[in-house]
């Protein structure tokens, strides 16, 4: 497989600082080895627009910061996030045209649904890979519409049910369930896809933030779907830590694949705010550091890049490189011996044994192998 052309993947990517070609210094030699990389975008390149007053947690790089990107070899970004429109729908589109004339294509955003549904095709080795792009995590108004600009929905419904009934303010089961027509449009995309292309990827902004290991309901079904529908790979991400993968009609299904390369700054006063305390209660080893620019938890500094490696014939063959971002927010590939490679091997396994999925990594070489248990 190291012969063969290949495609990188990889999870979350928001430059904050002022040279945004330094979030790639110590992985950029990796990242220019493959045919283009991919990406899933968690900012915004403009100067327009005015925060959303529905936006969680809001930043904006640069325009010019968007050069980092395609000089870091990224060719094709997801913008189907939860933070594509948070300085509304001008800055999602001048995101879109800035990113794209700096080289870089962008999927599964734009004027309307239409456009945020259609895929991306790129071609390597003579073989076509479709890709696709959907959010679960959207804040009201972010989904495209016929009329309105967002990115392509794959919502979910929730729903409490009281275990105890004679026992008020005991937890409650939580059960999620995929919107019935967001997954009949994903479907049908990726059917119309996989018609014309030799390959389909389809990546996911989905699942459950901070919480090790847990996966939602509602994954589980789109995924597997997904699979069922024609697609080679499922990339998911925003957990913002990895989580545990499976296979399904042999096909892997990446639950969070992680960040990548994520500015974030702390202060006491953000450290103190009911806000983030109470996303904080959610990872029981968070602890801010107010002199760095990577404010996650520990864990969530192990990360994975995929390989989508291309045969002259036949599916994808996926594999994955273990890497691990430092205090700077910079990722950089870690190689067998390093400590941090059995970290991150031993984490993704344990928390697909803890979720009961039966992926599991293997090492192999250099890179590691996808086994089914």
């Amino acid at each position: 497989m190291d012969t063969l052309p290949f495609v990188y993947a990889v999870g979350d990517i928001a430059p904050d600082r002022p040279n945004a070609d330094e979030c790639f210094d110590l992985v950029r030699a990796e990242l220019q080895a493959a045919r283009f990389c991919f990406g899933q975008l968690e900012t915004s390149f403009t100067a327009l627009g005015a925060r959303m007053p529905q936006a969680r947690h809001a930043v904006r790089a640069a325009p010019e910061a968007a050069g980092a990107i395609a000089r870091a070899n990224f060719g094709l970004l997801s913008c189907a996030g939860n933070h594509c429109m948070d300085w509304g729908a001008d800055a999602l589109l001048d995101t879109i045209g800035t990113l794209e004339a700096a080289g870089v294509q962008v999927v599964g955003a734009g004027a309307d649904i239409m456009q945020a549904r259609r895929p991306v095709v790129r071609e390597v080795a003579g073989r076509r890979i479709a890709f696709l792009a959907y959010c679960s995590i959207l804040p009201q108004g972010y989904w495209a519409e016929q009329r309105r600009a967002g990115c392509a929905p794959m919502r979910a419904h929730t729903l409490y049910e009281q275990v105890e009934h004679d026992q008020p303010g005991t937890p409650a089961r939580i059960h999620t369930y995929p919107h019935a027509d967001d997954l009949a449009a994903l479907e049908e995309d990726i059917r119309s896809a996989r018609s014309q292309s030799d390959a389909v990827v389809v990546s996911l902004h989905w699942g459950i933030h901070f919480i090790p290991a847990v996966i939602a309901g509602y994954q589980r079904v789109v995924g597997r779907a997904a699979v069922e529908a024609g697609a080679d790979v499922v990339l998911g991400h925003h957990a913002h830590i990895l989580k545990g993968f499976e296979f399904h009609q042999g096909r892997p299904i990446f639950h969070s694949i992680g960040n990548f390369a994520v500015d974030l700054r702390m202060d006491k006063a953000h450290a103190e705010s009911a806000s983030f305390r109470e996303i904080q209660k959610l990872h029981p080893r968070w602890i801010p550091d107010f002199d760095s620019l990577y404010n996650f938890p520990e864990d969530s500094r192990a990360t994975l890049i995929v390989r989508l490696a291309v045969p002259p014939a036949g599916p994808l063959q996926v594999s994955v490189l273990p890497a691990w971002i430092n205090r700077q927010a910079q990722p950089a590939r870690v190689l067998p011996g390093a400590a941090e490679f059995r970290l991150v091997v031993d984490y993704v396994n344990e928390m697909a044994e803890v979720a009961g999925l039966n992926g599991r990594l293997r090492e192999a070489d250099a890179a590691c192998e996808l086994v089914q248990a």
